[in-house]
């Protein structure tokens, strides 16, 4: 199946990180001009060989600098089509109980996964307002939909929190044909996983218990949201999509 996109243009939050990085090449690979946005800086010759990608260096919390580039970018391309958030921390020393959680760890954890996610939206839908056309996938986590004995719990909190904040946009905001959807990745090789360097025991572990038997990669995720952003999924708003390789499934 061809995928379709209407639109044009693209920002992705988190975009040089695993997963952020693989769906800023699947869309430019689709001739979509893609502002990346992150900390960490994105490989030099993606920027060198490919007219459709561009790049600030930004922290995300900045509300104000964020303001500045997005409206650059939309004065620049006169519209925003696309908002992929992939902006996220964990943190496993720090993220811990919730009764043994440091306040500012907290704080900070919900800043970057949940508080980038209002700021984004909070500019960039008015802008797709004026288009009448948006499609938003945000990158959450089966970790939102379960507790856990060992737990990440400011992580998974503001995981499950963005689920809510998702829905309400797609009401509100769907007779502007404004989508807005959440995939749900389980274990996923990524540079925020470096621990399963140090312990391939571990990995292959949770491998075994995986129905798929492997941990997916950044190109499974990447392949769901260029679905999700495509006119074949016009008819899905205010949903989730788990990719997990089966294992919310498990009894």
């Amino acid at each position: 199946m061809k995928l379709n996109f209407k639109g044009k243009n693209a920002i992705v939050s988190g975009a040089c990180g695993g997963m952020g990085l693989q769906i800023t090449k699947k869309l430019i690979k689709n001739k979509i001009n893609t502002l990346m946005l992150d900390l960490k800086e994105p490989p030099k010759e993606l920027l060198k060989t490919n007219k459709y990608a561009s790049y600030k260096k930004i922290d995300l919390t900045n509300f104000k600098d964020l303001k500045n580039i997005i409206n650059q970018f939309y004065k620049k391309h006169s519209s925003i089509d696309y908002l992929i958030n992939t902006t996220g921390v964990l943190w496993f020393e720090k993220d811990i109980s919730v009764v043994d959680i440091d306040f500012q760890t907290w704080d900070r954890v919900f800043e970057i996964n949940l508080k980038t996610m209002l700021y984004l939206s909070k500019l960039i839908i008015p802008k797709m307002k004026k288009g009448k056309f948006g499609s938003l996938v945000h990158i959450s986590s089966v970790d939102a939909l379960s507790g856990d004995s060992k737990p990440q719990d400011a992580y998974g909190s503001s995981k499950a929190a963005m689920i809510r904040l998702s829905k309400s946009i797609a009401v509100q905001f769907a007779s502007s044909n404004i989508r807005s959807n959440v995939i749900l990745p389980g274990s996923i090789d990524t540079p925020m996983q470096e621990r399963w360097k140090k312990n391939p025991k571990a990995k292959k572990q949770l491998e075994a218990i995986i129905p798929l038997k492997r941990i997916g990669n950044a190109d499974d995720i990447a392949n769901v949201v260029l679905f999700t952003l495509s006119e074949e999924s016009n008819y899905i708003t205010g949903t989730e999509i788990v990719v997990d390789g089966g294992i919310t499934a498990r009894p």
